[in-house]
């Protein structure tokens, strides 16, 4: 029999401390847990990955396609997925076959296919959204139109789109289920495009909302948390409140994870961050931190002189962060993704009181500190 994950008791703290004012953090202990959770699941994607996305003729292509996941990631949206199908039907984390997960009939799915799909979706957006910027790194590794070529790259994305719906076909739940699955996440990836769209315009725009931009890192980003959290409680038959407030749960968190992402860019050694730092600055693009900034009459579009990512300077990034910091910019953009983690804890409330819905409620508070 499979070991247990740690058990997170109900009756402890959600795991962030106040610590003297400050945002809050996480407890060396929750933070523990929760990444013994996200480890052991990750083994078990990168299997299915490994499974249901061979590499296969034509080589190339398929390289392509299987580079980035094979260059790491925490798999965050599919360890959701898991814990969702887990928290769902009370089934106690890690203890029964995830290809042949029982749903609350007793018949079994294959739930890790759609966890599978779901990063195959991931990857598949994060490969265009670097052609689209024009970027040279991801996850540490050149990113792909540089490790193969803009045709090869644009094939790979295109690949994994389509192969990401054909995997989610492999869950053998029933054909109702199946198809609302299904068209879930074509629902995601047409929201997807549509936030990209809404991003790429903002970069010309002259002014942008605080809702205009939730509205659009809404769409670009936290569609594909909310798909996560609420396909598993599709697949597994759960209630329609219980598949809203986990699509609920994935919207909160995932706004918040675009947020905490906006600030890693600005805040995070080139090195660690896997690409050059305050490359959205450089590049112009609306986050909630120049937003606020600008209303507090920052001249954000002055604040980098660099005609390119290349040329940055790393002492211009800090020099123009600090002065972020010193508009409170960055600390109203930690305290806004804060609030948004705490209302997506909320939703789960309805949910049964098991150690899955604990760890659901702990990747939450994990997004506060970090970002994948």
């Amino acid at each position: 029999m499979r070991c247990q994950d740690a058990t997170v008791p109900a009756e402890e703290p959600a795991g962030l401390l106040s610590v003297g004012g400050a945002r809050p953090v996480m407890t060396d202990d929750v933070r523990e847990r929760v990444d013994e959770a996200i480890a052991r699941r990750r083994e078990r994607v990168n299997e299915g990955i490994r499974e249901q996305l061979p590499i296969q003729h034509p080589e190339r292509l398929y390289e392509a396609s299987r580079y980035l996941l094979d260059a790491g990631g925490k798999r965050l949206r599919p360890t959701m997925l898991l814990l969702s199908a887990e928290a769902v039907t009370d089934t106690p984390p890690m203890t029964v076959d995830y290809r042949s997960f029982p749903d609350l009939g007793g018949e079994p799915i294959d739930v890790l296919s759609a966890a599978v799909a779901i990063e195959v979706i991931q990857s598949f957006t994060l490969i265009h959204d670097d052609i689209m910027d024009d970027d040279d790194m991801r996850r540490g590794v050149p990113s792909v139109h540089r490790e193969f070529d803009l045709e090869t790259a644009i094939l790979a994305g295109d690949t994994l789109y389509s192969k990401a719906f054909e995997i989610m076909l492999e869950t053998d739940a029933p054909a109702d289920r199946s198809v609302r699955a299904l068209s879930t996440l074509a629902t995601t990836c047409t929201s997807i495009c549509e936030g990209q769209a809404l991003d790429v315009d903002f970069e010309h725009g002259a002014d942008v909302t605080v809702e205009e931009y939730l509205e659009m890192i809404e769409w670009k980003t936290a569609v594909l948390y909310a798909a996560a959290a609420s396909i598993p409680a599709i697949l597994v038959g759960a209630e329609e409140e219980t598949v809203a407030a986990l699509s609920q749960y994935g919207l909160d968190v995932g706004r918040a994870f675009q947020i905490q992402d906006d600030l890693l860019d600005l805040t995070t050694p080139s090195e660690e961050l896997g690409k050059t730092r305050g490359s959205d600055l450089v590049e112009g693009k609306r986050t909630l931190i120049t937003l606020h900034a600008r209303k507090q009459g920052v001249g954000v579009d002055s604040l980098v002189d660099a005609e390119s990512v290349e040329t940055v300077d790393e002492a211009a990034i800090e020099a123009a962060v600090e002065q972020l910091r010193e508009a409170g910019s960055i600390e109203f953009a930690r305290r806004t993704a804060a609030d948004l983690i705490e209302d997506g804890k909320a939703r789960l409330d309805g949910l049964p009181g098991n150690e899955s819905v604990t760890l659901l409620r702990g990747i939450a508070d994990y997004l506060v500190e970090r970002s994948y």
